[in-house]
């Protein structure tokens, strides 16, 4: 039996294997956060092609948490039904509908992913950032400084979004509190140079990451899992670090966060990161077992037997396959057969089974 096409319990939900779709930004988003056509097909394809959790990308909890003016949103409910079509899709194919939800912070007004990264003009559509303290990202506008309404407004707007996202049909949320957006400026005392209670001492800087997920575990059925999104480490001394991860996951578990998807870097820009095959990986093994909090690896995985390792080896307990799934919709398909295990396909698309049958 392959552990990749083991089954995956979360809270009542249940994935039929430990293949996942991570948040990737599509940059395609219609008047305001509506998702389109692209949304569909694009998420579709990878649950007919046999993904267990599909998360749908970073979708901004006001309309100035938007990275990119082609963000999906969920500060609105007209924003529902567009993302309501996605889920169900995903569910029909099997796959299990996830929404990864945040707020860019001082990342955000910039341009579409392939356009220049750079925080835009008004005459350019852009708006005014907001962050911990006024420190801006490296060539990014100056951020205003939230103050205690500012933050009250974000939370709420964190429960706001996850009751859309119920409403919608999905059945897994991801908070997002990584890659240097806003949770995670928090979390940093490079980008966080508060003197309040949200700044300062460890404890006040996961303040507001734990006011969050405290928050939408509240308003999210306690029946579906809540996963959460974290950067292990800014790749730069004196930043966010391993340790202080493992600490917060900790606090984390109480909270009711169910599973961490754990990545790296996105604060500093400058920060030498030493991409590699499956070069996240180690931060997933250490959450999972000084933390004792189910975790996601992700990075550079590629290869069927190196995902089936990942998960035999005890690194993780599911598997987010980013770009090479980009490339191929249907990798989870292909990669049954390479290990030994046979899978059913969509009927539709039988003549094209390798086996032939």
């Amino acid at each position: 039996m392959s552990a990749l096409f083991s089954p995956l319990q979360l809270r009542a939900v249940t994935l039929p294997n430990r293949i996942g779709i991570p948040p990737m930004c599509q940059y395609s988003a219609r008047d305001g956060g509506l998702a389109t056509d692209w949304h569909l097909q694009h998420y579709g394809s990878r649950a007919v092609g046999g993904a267990g959790l599909v998360i749908v990308e970073a979708t901004a909890v006001l309309p100035e948490g938007r990275i990119s003016r082609g963000d999906l949103g969920l500060w609105d409910d007209a924003q529902i039904e567009p993302l309501a079509r996605v889920a169900r899709l995903i569910a029909s194919q099997g796959g299990v509908p996830a929404i990864q939800i945040g707020h860019a912070g001082r990342k955000a007004s910039v341009g579409l992913g392939w356009e220049a990264q750079q925080t835009l003009t008004a005459e350019e559509g852009g708006w005014t950032t907001v962050a911990p303290s006024a420190v801006a990202f490296e060539g990014y506008a100056e951020p205003r400084a939230l103050d205690r309404e500012g933050i009250s407004r974000v939370v709420q707007a964190f429960v706001a979004a996850v009751r859309r996202a119920r409403q919608a049909g999905f059945q897994a949320v991801e908070i997002h509190a990584a890659h240097g957006y806003l949770l995670h400026q928090f979390l940093s005392p490079l980008s966080n140079r508060r003197d309040d209670d949200y700044g300062g001492s460890f404890t006040n800087r996961i303040r507001l990451t734990r006011k969050v997920v405290a928050a939408v575990r509240a308003e999210w059925p306690d029946t579906l899992p809540l996963l959460i999104r974290l950067s292990a480490t800014d790749w730069v001394d004196g930043g966010w670090d391993a340790e202080q991860t493992v600490e917060l996951c900790r606090l984390l578990k109480t909270d009711g966060v169910d599973l961490v998807d754990v990545s790296t870097g996105g604060l500093v820009a400058s920060a030498k990161i030493p991409a590699g095959p499956g070069f996240q990986m180690p931060f997933a093994t250490r959450i999972r077992a000084e933390a004792g909090l189910l975790t996601a690896a992700v990075g550079l995985i590629t290869e069927p037997a190196q995902a089936e390792a990942i998960l035999t080896e005890g690194h993780a307990d599911l598997v987010l396959v980013g770009r090479e799934i980009l490339r191929n919709p249907f990798w989870p398909l292909q990669a049954a057969p390479a290990l030994g295990v046979e899978v059913a396909w969509p009927k539709q698309y039988l003549r094209a089974r390798p086996s032939g049958r």
